[in-house]
C-alpha cells in the first residue's frame, strides 16, 4: 500500500453533480503509528473517513469478511477450508449454511430504521468511504493479498447488517452454529453428524476469551479524577481485532480509541469527559426450550396443547462442485439445535430450539454512539439500562469527576431463578445447566417463555458506580469490588460465591497491594504510570501460589514417567523452574516451561489443600498436596512438560522472548505476556508454531489504554499490541508490535495542538457523493 508524501491532497468524486457541495466530505491526518484523525462536519463525513481510512489499511480482512457473512466462502475459497466464526474454526460449507439460513435481512433492515438518523449516516459514509477507496486506487496498488481477487467488491448496507449481526450472536446463536447445523427431523435422510464432530458449543470462558477492565474513583487516584485501564484480550487476526481511530465533529462530538474492525463509531474508548472499556459477561444470551413434538409429525410441536408446523427453509451454497441443498427448521422461539453428547436429540419425541436474546440487536449501535457521546459514568449507565444494546460485555468506565462505574447490562433472558426451577425440562437437559450453565425451559408450556418484555430490565441487572475502584476479569459481577461483594442475581448473569480464575485473583491482590502501599511503588494511590507498570510486571500468579510445593515434589525425583509409561529425566527442568523468575518478561528463564507444566498439573483432581472457601475467594485454593497420589501425578505432569518441549526441540533453558513471538513477514518480535488461566494479567494465548519454532500469539492483550483527565482534556497512553495494519505492505503492519515488544506505550494525542506535535502525516481531504 502506497502512502501520500504530499503535504495536503484533496480527493473528489462527482462533486459537479450536486448543486449544494459533496454529501460526504471529511479531513484526515494521520499521526504517529497510522492512528487516523478524522474530522467532518456531521456523521455522514466521519462514517466516510473511517471506511476510507480502514479500507486504506485493512481492505482484504472486511472484504474477506463480507464473503463470509453473506454465505460465499465455499464459492470462493472451497468448502473444507476454514474460517473463524465466533472464535473458533469453522468449515465453510458449515460457515456459508449457517449465515444462509439464520440471517433475516428484512428484519436488520427493519431494526435499521427504527435506529437513529445520525447512526444510519454514520454507515452510510462508511459504506462510500470504502467504496470511495477502492474505485480510487488502481488493482495494482491494491493488496497482493486480495486486490486481484473476484471476491473483492463494493460492500453495501446490507453488508454491515449481515456484519454487525455475526458480532452480536457470538455468544449466542454464532457459538452453536454447529448445533443448529446439524439439526435434522429423525426422517431425514441424512444421519445426525457423530456427538464428536459436534461439541460443546463455543462459549466465551470455553474458548478462553477475556479481558481486563478496570475503573478507579477519586478516592483512590493520586489526581482525584477518574481512570480506567482497558486491556481487552481479543484476537489479533481476523475481524475482531481492534482498530485505532480518532472521530471529531467540532463542537458536537469527539471520541477517541478503537473499534472493531469494520465497525463504524468506537467500541472502546474516550473522549474530553470519561473512559470506557468492556470486558466479556458471564451472562448467558439465550436459552434453550425442550419441545414436546407432534407425535404424527416430529416438525411439529405442542404449546399448551395446541399443534405448531415448523417453519422449513430450503438453502443453497455455491461450491466449486456445484450446488449444495439443505433444509433447516424454525420454530416459535428460534432454529432447532442438536447436542447429542448431552442426550439433546431430535427424535421422534422431543427436539430443542434456541432463542437468542441478541438476535436483531439493531440497539447496539446507536448505544455506542451514546456512551462515545456521554459526560459521566451515570449518563453510561442510563444510556445501556434504556437501550440494553450492548450484546455480551461487561461496561467499566470512569469520568473526570471521579466516579468509576461497573455494569454488567447486556442483552439477557428475562428468567428468574424461580422460572428455571418451575419450568425444568427432562433429566438430560436439566443436567446441562449444572454441567455447562446451558439453561432448558420446557417449551411446552408458554408459561415458560421469557418473562415480559423478554430481556432482563436493566435496571434490574447488577451496577455499581463507586469512588474507590471496580474491576473485572471475566468472572461474574460477584467481585466487581472485592470488598463489597454483590448478591446473588439470576443464574443466568452469573454465579456468585465460587472459585475465581486465577487472573481474577491476581488482579485483586494487585489492588489491594497498591491501596496498601506494599508493591514497593510509591504512595498508595493510582495514576498511569502506576497502572501501566501492574499491567506489565508479567507476574505468574499461579507460580507465585503453587511453584514452590510443585518444587519440593520435583526434589523427590530426578525421573518421572509420563501418563504413556515414557521415563523423563525432570532435574534439568526442575533446576531451570528454581532460578526463574516467575515472570511472563522476554528475559524470563523458565516460563514456558512451567505453562507447560502447569497447563497439566492444574487439572489433577483434589489438587489444593486449603479448597476455595467463598469467605476468601481471593486467596482460595491455595497449597499443593505433595505426598501419595497427588504428588505422583504432579511428576508426571512435569514429565510430559519435558517430553513435549523435547518433541518441539524447545530448549529448557531459553529466554521466554526468544520462543513466544509475533512473526512480521521475516521478522520475529518478541511477545511479553502469558497464560491468563495462569494469572498473568497481561494474558496472550498462543500456538506452537513447527515451522516458525515458536509460540506465536494469536489471542490476548490487544488494545491497551489507560486513561486519566486533566483540566485541558483526557490523558491517554495505549498501544496496539498487533499493529493498525492487516497489509504487509503497510508501515503500520508491526510498529506497534515492536513498540509493545519493549513495553513501550504511545501518549495519544487528543487535542488539535498535541496532534500538530505528534508527527502528524499530510492533510486528506475527501470530498464525494
Amino acid at each position: 500500500m502506497k502512502f501520500l508524501t504530499t503535504a495536503a491532497l484533496v480527493l473528489g468524486a462527482g462533486l459537479a453533480s450536486s448543486a449544494h457541495g459533496a454529501t460526504y466530505e471529511a479531513q484526515v491526518v494521520r499521526t504517529q503509528f497510522g492512528i487516523p484523525h478524522i474530522t467532518a462536519k456531521n456523521y455522514r463525513g466521519i462514517g466516510y473517513g473511517q471506511g476510507y481510512t480502514f479500507a486504506q489499511d485493512n481492505l482484504c480482512l472486511l472484504a474477506d469478511k463480507v464473503v463470509t457473512v453473506n454465505g460465499e466462502r465455499s464459492k470462493h475459497f472451497g468448502p473444507d477450508a476454514t474460517t473463524v466464526i465466533a472464535f473458533t474454526d469453522i468449515k465453510n460449507l458449515e460457515s456459508d449454511f449457517f449465515f444462509k439460513a439464520n440471517t433475516d435481512i428484512e428484519a436488520l433492515r427493519a431494526g435499521r430504521a427504527k435506529g437513529s438518523a445520525d447512526y444510519r449516516d454514520l454507515v452510510d459514509g462508511y459504506v462510500a468511504g470504502f467504496n470511495r477507496f477502492l474505485a480510487d486506487t488502481p488493482k495494482d496498488k491494491l493488496p497482493a493479498d486480495c486486490g486481484d481477487k473476484a471476491w473483492l467488491r463494493p460492500i453495501t448496507v446490507d453488508d454491515m447488517l449481515r456484519l454487525n449481526e455475526e458480532r452480536m450472536i457470538q455468544a449466542s446463536g454464532g457459538a452453536w452454529l454447529r448445533q443448529t447445523n446439524a439439526a435434522a427431523p429423525p426422517t431425514a435422510a441424512a444421519a445426525l453428524k457423530p456427538a464428536a464432530s459436534l461439541g460443546l458449543p463455543n462459549m466465551a470462558e470455553m474458548i478462553g476469551l477475556g479481558s481486563n477492565g478496570w475503573a478507579f474513583g477519586r478516592d483512590v487516584t493520586t489526581n482525584k479524577s477518574g481512570l480506567v485501564l482497558g486491556n481487552p484480550h481479543f484476537p489479533w487476526e481476523g475481524t475482531n481485532r481492534f482498530y485505532q481511530t480518532h472521530l471529531t465533529i467540532p463542537g458536537k462530538f469527539d471520541v477517541m480509541g478503537v473499534t472493531i474492525a469494520g465497525g463504524p463509531g468506537m467500541s472502546i474508548g474516550f473522549n474530553k469527559d470519561v473512559a470506557w472499556t468492556h470486558t466479556v459477561s458471564t451472562d448467558r444470551h439465550f436459552t434453550l426450550f425442550e419441545l414436546a413434538l407432534d407425535p404424527a409429525d416430529p416438525t411439529a410441536y405442542l404449546v399448551d396443547g395446541k399443534r405448531h408446523a415448523m417453519d422449513r427453509k430450503s438453502v443453497t451454497v455455491e461450491t466449486p462442485a456445484g450446488p449444495q441443498t439443505r433444509t433447516f427448521y424454525t420454530t416459535s422461539y428460534g432454529p432447532v439445535v442438536v447436542m447429542p453428547q448431552a442426550g439433546l436429540t431430535w427424535n421422534t419425541k422431543t427436539a430443542y430450539a434456541l432463542r437468542d436474546a441478541n438476535r436483531g440487536n439493531s440497539n447496539s449501535s446507536d448505544t455506542w454512539l451514546r456512551i462515545s457521546r456521554a459526560k459521566s459514568v451515570g449518563e453510561i449507565k442510563q444510556v445501556i439500562e434504556q437501550t440494553l444494546g450492548i450484546p455480551w460485555v461487561n461496561t467499566i468506565a470512569a469520568d473526570r469527576h471521579g466516579d468509576a462505574l461497573y455494569a454488567d447490562i447486556t442483552a439477557t433472558p428475562n428468567v428468574s431463578a424461580q422460572k428455571l426451577k418451575d419450568c425444568a425440562p427432562s433429566a438430560p437437559a436439566a443436567a446441562l445447566a449444572a454441567s455447562a450453565r446451558i439453561y432448558v425451559l420446557d417449551g411446552a408450556r408458554s408459561a415458560c417463555d421469557w418473562d415480559a418484555p423478554g430481556l432482563m430490565p436493566g435496571a434490574t441487572m447488577p451496577a455499581m458506580v463507586r469512588t474507590d475502584y471496580v474491576a473485572n476479569r471475566n468472572d461474574s459481577y460477584w467481585l466487581a469490588n472485592a470488598k463489597a461483594p454483590m448478591p446473588a442475581f439470576s443464574p443466568l448473569v452469573g454465579p456468585a460465591a465460587i472459585p475465581q480464575n486465577l487472573r481474577t485473583r491476581s488482579g485483586i491482590i494487585e489492588i489491594d497491594r497498591r491501596l496498601a502501599g506494599e508493591d514497593g511503588l510509591a504512595g498508595n494511590t493510582f495514576d498511569i504510570e502506576k497502572v501501566k507498570t501492574m499491567l506489565f510486571w508479567n507476574r505468574n500468579l499461579a507460580a507465585d501460589l503453587f511453584l514452590d510445593d510443585a518444587l519440593k515434589v520435583c526434589g523427590t525425583s530426578p525421573t518421572a514417567t509420563t501418563a504413556a509409561g515414557t521415563t523423563v529425566d525432570i532435574k534439568a527442568a526442575c533446576a531451570v523452574l528454581a532460578k526463574w523468575d516467575r515472570r511472563m518478561d522476554n528475559e524470563s528463564v523458565g516460563a514456558h516451561v512451567f505453562v507447560e507444566f502447569w497447563r497439566l498439573a492444574q487439572k489433577i483432581p483434589n489438587l489444593y489443600v486449603t479448597p476455595f472457601d467463598p469467605a476468601d475467594p481471593v486467596h482460595t485454593p491455595r497449597g499443593l498436596k505433595t505426598d501419595g497420589e497427588t504428588a505422583a501425578k504432579l511428576l508426571q505432569a512435569m514429565a510430559s512438560a519435558v517430553e513435549v518441549l523435547e518433541t518441539q526441540k524447545t530448549p529448557l533453558d531459553a529466554p521466554y522472548g526468544s520462543i513466544h513471538f509475533a512473526i512480521r513477514g521475516d521478522q520475529k518480535i518478541a511477545v511479553h505476556g502469558g497464560e491468563g488461566g495462569d494469572g498473568v494479567l497481561n494474558a496472550q494465548q498462543s500456538r506452537w508454531n513447527a515451522q516458525a519454532a515458536g509460540y506465536v500469539p494469536y489471542h490476548g492483550s490487544s488494545y491497551i489504554q489507560v486513561v486519566s483527565f486533566d483540566d485541558k482534556g483526557p490523558v491517554a497512553d495505549a498501544v496496539l499490541s498487533h499493529s493498525q495494519s492487516s497489509d504487509p505492505a503497510s508501515p503500520h503492519f508491526a510498529d506497534q508490535t515492536w513498540l509493545y515488544s519493549k513495553k513501550g506505550w504511545h501518549r495519544l494525542p487528543f487535542s488539535k495542538a498535541d496532534i500538530a506535535k505528534d508527527g502528524p502525516g499530510p492533510v486528506l481531504v475527501l470530498k464525494g457523493n
